[in-house]
């Protein structure tokens, strides 16, 4: 993955550009022995590496305006970090560039349960939001399966869901309002703890932008009551594709589960041995989980057991207990960490109508002969969120480069069929160069004009999201503008 040649004059002025930071910043706020800086050098996409010029961790929105009006006055590229779990590389430093992290950011502002929000600083992880008020039987919806250690910042950044998101929506659904500061230090408040904020909706433009328009340092959050109860279903079949037509045949039948996942076979086993949560041995799995009162629990499982049992099951099993719901989820949720304790992967995000579930799968199998690279599917099959995960050995030369090629594949499916190239993970580094099998050059000359208006001199993490070269094609015409 190609990335732009570093600044040589922003490198050998280091350390003046470290010296004015510390003069913002608290002594241990700044980063920038080569040693240490090492820890910033990717994120969860760990294929490609480079040690930043410098880290930066503030505590606060006034430290995080100082940082930024800093590098603004000196040219310094800015990259937001919020906890590294980026999978498609959102954190990713040039060597010319300072990382913003918000980890020490954590704290919970305000809580608010007669108006249903949290307002935290976007340090905080994901679960820790529901942690702060699962005592008054609140939650917060969107569950990433990273949520143990990715933070509010990355969530709001890539418009993050997870399983649950197809009853609650993602991100975008749950956020009410943001501060966000400027590459210029300028503090701005977009929405708010209400309904709607009036004006143009750049609450909206925010969410999803990849740290391209501002840093985010504050988040107002829906909070909703915990459900009466939840139950999940394990559905196991012979093949892919009649469980990605039960699937499609679950939604169009008006059910709404709170959730339902996907797992094939070479997952299944991974996690068996990884977890035992005693899965059947078949090759594809979905867990459907409802909730609601008992009522509506009982009348939802039915219809979706119907449906189920048209397509000849191998397995139907209803949780009748906590302790059978909790190992119905248990191999689900220990997946990732299943599959890369058996090889190297590259977990992929494409998202595509629910009603092609299985064509996709079958095609994903095919070019899996095709690339040679074995291929194990787990996903949000509900909102069709898919999530290949691609096995190579990174030690083999050549393998990456064919896992890659592989991906893009999947990712370009995914667009022919009415998908689109992400739904949760975001574009960064890994999908920028295929932004234009979705967008023609109108539709990017447009998104480009955004963040021309809140980043004239293109310095908020740079060579994400646009392909390579029309972005620095933009950001040379700025700098000759300026």
């Amino acid at each position: 993955m190609q990335m732009p040649a570093p600044d040589a004059t922003i490198i050998a002025r280091k350390p003046r550009i470290v010296a004015r930071l510390r003069q913002v910043l608290p002594p241990d706020a700044v980063i920038d022995d080569p040693a240490e800086t090492r820890a910033y050098e990717c994120d969860a996409l760990t294929a490609y590496r480079c040690p930043p010029l410098a880290a930066v961790l503030p505590g606060n929105t006034q430290e995080v305006a100082d940082v930024l009006r800093v590098c603004h006055e000196e040219g310094v590229p800015v990259v937001p970090r919020g906890s590294g779990t980026s999978l498609a590389g959102g954190a990713l430093p040039t060597a010319d560039s300072v990382i913003l992290g918000v980890a020490r950011m954590n704290a919970v502002l305000e809580t608010d349960y007669d108006n249903r929000f949290i307002r935290v600083q976007t340090g905080r992880t994901n679960l820790s939001v529901t942690g702060a008020v699962e005592e008054n039987d609140f939650f917060y919806a969107p569950d990433p399966s990273s949520q143990l250690a990715c933070a509010i910042a990355g969530n709001i950044a890539m418009n993050s869901g997870g399983a649950h998101c197809l009853k609650y929506g993602v991100t975008t659904n749950n956020l009410m309002g943001v501060t966000m500061v400027l590459l210029d230090g300028t503090v701005v408040e977009l929405g708010g703890a209400h309904l709607d904020a009036g004006g143009l909706d750049l609450l909206g433009v925010v969410c999803g932008s990849e740290g391209q328009l501002g840093v985010v340092t504050e988040a107002t959050l829906r909070i909703l009551r915990k459900p009466e109860g939840a139950r999940p279903v394990l559905i196991g079949y012979d093949s892919n594709e009649v469980a990605g037509a039960c699937v499609s045949d679950i939604i169009k039948a008006g059910v709404l589960p709170v959730a339902i996942e996907f797992m094939d076979a070479p997952c299944i086993r991974a996690t068996e041995d990884f977890a035992q949560a005693g899965y059947p041995d078949c090759e594809a799995l979905l867990i459907v989980e409802v909730e609601g009162s008992e009522a509506e629990i009982a009348e939802q499982l039915t219809k979706i057991k119907d449906i189920a049992r048209r397509h000849n099951p191998v397995e139907l099993r209803e949780a009748t207990s906590d302790d059978e719901a909790a190992r119905i989820w248990l191999g689900r949720k220990a997946a990732f960490g299943a599959m890369g304790s058996i090889n190297d992967y590259m977990c992929l995000d494409g998202t595509i109508p629910v009603s092609e579930l299985p064509y996709v799968l079958k095609r994903i199998g095919e070019m899996s002969q095709e690339f040679g690279l074995a291929v194990a599917n787990v996903f949000h099959a509900g909102d069709g969120n898919m999530h290949p995960l691609i096995l190579f050995n990174a030690n083999e030369p050549g393998q990456l480069e064919t896992c890659e090629a592989f991906g893009a594949e999947i990712l370009k499916l995914c667009v022919e069929v009415g998908g689109c190239l992400t739904g949760e993970h975001g574009v960064g580094i890994e999908k920028r160069d295929l932004m234009t099998d979705q967008y023609d050059p109108a539709d990017l000359e447009i998104q480009m004009a955004v963040k021309d208006v809140f980043d004239p001199g293109w310095l908020l993490n740079p060579a994400k999201v646009f392909p390579l070269e029309v972005s620095q094609s933009r950001r040379a015409r700025q700098i000759a503008a300026e």
